[in-house]
């Protein structure tokens, strides 16, 4: 763009704008605003900076107008302090366009603060600086603007397929033109051994659009997992339409998928329906993602069937759920073993991050073996805490007791209950237990006391007197200690010493504290020392209590008429 005259050809600088605010696709205001600004500043370099220049340009005839305008001030006006470079504070320079009410009134009488003077310029030439700078400020300012159109033209389209064409390939990233815009595709959300050539036709994913200091970032993919839903929803007419719902997605990019899915009529199969007729529609994804085989399972609402469901084609024998490790327990038969684990843990893999539960895999036998080696581990602790025979330690193992607190603590009529077992039976073997849980607490407390740690640590929530021990023996004895620590000295962390990872061990690794419990434990701490206020108790819902019924005359007569009919 070339501004050499701003009165030279007024309709050439409107069919400047137009031109360029097509080109970029942007409003024809901001380009001329633009212009504005650039004939500014070209203004205030002629004229001088401490001037306020003000440029309109008539959007219907293009006529550039030039002000310069003051504005009277006090005499005596001060507008502030500001910092210099050696930290003191100075006045603040004046503004630009401010007039002293005593030279106001050189000019005008009538001149009162406040008082606004505009001045029309006479149109000048840009030179060769001027220009330079001119066009500098409408390429940055039309470059600011086709930015922000990118973001918010795109920013409403994530979770959509985009078509575009390679534009650049830099480092295994691809630079894609998507006509309005251009997305990167970067080496880790392609799919491995896919190659593209400058000028490629290219399909992909918008994960992410970010608003960045270099401009837009339209982050796209080949190897998301919503690449894949979005391409069933083209191929299969239900999933577009919603009948089918996608519920989740795991993927090895270019190798093996999973895909769940549901169906919100009962008169379709979801699997039938997403593979087609001789898997044509199956195969059409299988294409646009070079190959990669895709499982399509059954999602149930019932964790422990989708689990089951997940790990096809590997058939499933037993299922053990720990909800609150989100862990579960596969037991397969012996044969089955290497098929759900897949190669190199594939299978497994790919099922866990369906489901987003830890999936461990065991076989029968293995299963067996430490079914048994725990019998016999629970039997000989009982044996020895209770001071009972094998016959004995063996019933209550099978029973289904675990530890000795499990016996301590049941209702006595639980272990009488036991066959051979009567009260007195199940009496005594309470007591025993919980003499052997008294013993092995006096000499957690004296170990504790040894230790030197103080009796207050004890009343903190949470803090047993194995954890009090294992405190104090890693130097923690007083509360103020603990609510010294943050959660890495308890649960232990990771640290590079010679280029090598080092776990440290935590105090208190052996009792596996999940990283809230840590936390909550040492915040507890700091609200006994007066550190912080403890954290407002939840309000609860008064329970709302049935009124009662005042029994009249007629509803005694409904109860009888009730009763007849019955009878």
């Amino acid at each position: 763009m070339s501004l050499t005259g701003i009165s030279a050809n007024r309709l050439e600088l409107l069919q400047i704008a137009d031109a360029v605010a097509r080109e970029k696709s942007i409003d024809r205001e901001i380009v001329i605003e633009a212009i504005e600004e650039a004939i500014q500043k070209g203004a205030r370099a002629r004229y001088g900076a401490e001037h306020d220049i003000r440029v309109h340009i008539d959007q219907k005839t293009g006529e550039v107008t030039v002000k310069r305008v003051q504005t009277v001030v006090a005499d005596d006006a001060s507008f502030g302090m500001v910092t210099d470079e050696e930290g003191n504070e100075v006045p603040a320079d004046e503004p630009v366009g401010i007039i002293r009410l005593s030279d106001a009134k050189r000019n005008d009488k009538d001149a009162a603060i406040g008082k606004t003077y505009e001045e029309v310029l006479p149109p000048f030439e840009f030179g060769r600086v001027q220009t330079q700078m001119a066009r500098q400020v409408v390429t940055g300012k039309v470059r600011e603007a086709e930015r922000e159109r990118q973001y918010e033209e795109y920013k409403d389209r994530v979770g959509e397929i985009v078509n575009g064409t390679v534009k650049r390939v830099e480092y295994g990233n691809i630079v894609v033109d998507l006509g309005r815009g251009e997305g990167i595709a970067r080496r880790d959300q392609s799919i491995p051994r896919e190659n593209f050539n400058i000028g490629d036709r290219i399909r992909c994913y918008i994960y992410d659009v970010r608003r960045e200091t270099k401009g837009p970032q339209i982050l796209l993919s080949r190897a998301h997992g919503g690449f894949m839903a979005k391409l069933f929803a083209q191929e299969v007419p239900e999933v577009y339409d919603g009948v089918i719902e996608i519920r989740a997605v795991a993927r090895d990019p270019g190798s093996r998928a999973k895909m769940a899915v549901v169906s919100n009529d009962s008169s379709i199969d979801p699997v039938g329906a997403c593979v087609g007729m001789r898997g044509s529609r199956v195969q059409a994804v299988v294409a646009e993602l070079q190959g990669e085989k895709i499982d399509i399972i059954q999602w149930s609402p019932d964790e422990a069937t989708f689990i089951v469901n997940a790990l096809a084609p590997a058939e499933v024998s037993k299922v053990v759920m720990d909800e609150e490790d989100e862990r579960v327990e596969v037991v397969v038969p012996d044969e089955q073993l290497s098929l759900a684990i897949g190669r190199r843990g594939q299978n497994v893999r790919l099922a866990s991050q369906l489901t987003g539960w830890q999936i461990d895999i065991m076989t029968e036998s293995q299963e067996s073996e430490r079914r048994q080696r725990e019998f016999a581990e629970r039997t000989a602790l009982f044996q020895e805490a209770l001071d009972v025979d094998e016959v004995i330690a063996q019933l209550l193992v099978t029973e289904g007791f675990a530890t000795v607190e499990d016996v301590a603590y049941v209702d006595v009529s639980e272990i009488a209950s036991i066959e051979g077992f009567d009260e007195d039976t199940g009496a005594e073997i309470q007591a025993r237990a919980t003499d052997f849980l008294d013993k092995i607490a006096a000499e957690y407390d004296a170990k504790r006391v040894e230790l030197g740690v103080e009796d207050g640590l004890l009343e903190i929530e949470g803090v047993t007197l194995p954890i009090a021990v294992a405190l104090g023996e890693g130097g923690v004895k007083t509360v103020e200690d603990l609510a010294d620590l943050v959660p890495d000295d308890l649960r232990g962390w990771f640290e590079t010493k010679n280029g090598e990872r080092v776990r440290e061990t935590g105090i208190l690794e052996a009792f596996g504290l999940e990283p809230a419990d840590a936390e909550a434990l040492i915040m507890r701490a700091r609200v006994a020392m007066g550190w912080i206020e403890a954290p407002p108790e939840p309000e609860l819902e008064p329970e709302i209590e049935d009124e009662p019924i005042e029994e009249t005359e007629a509803f005694a007569e409904a109860e009888l008429e009730g009763e007849a009919r019955d009878a």
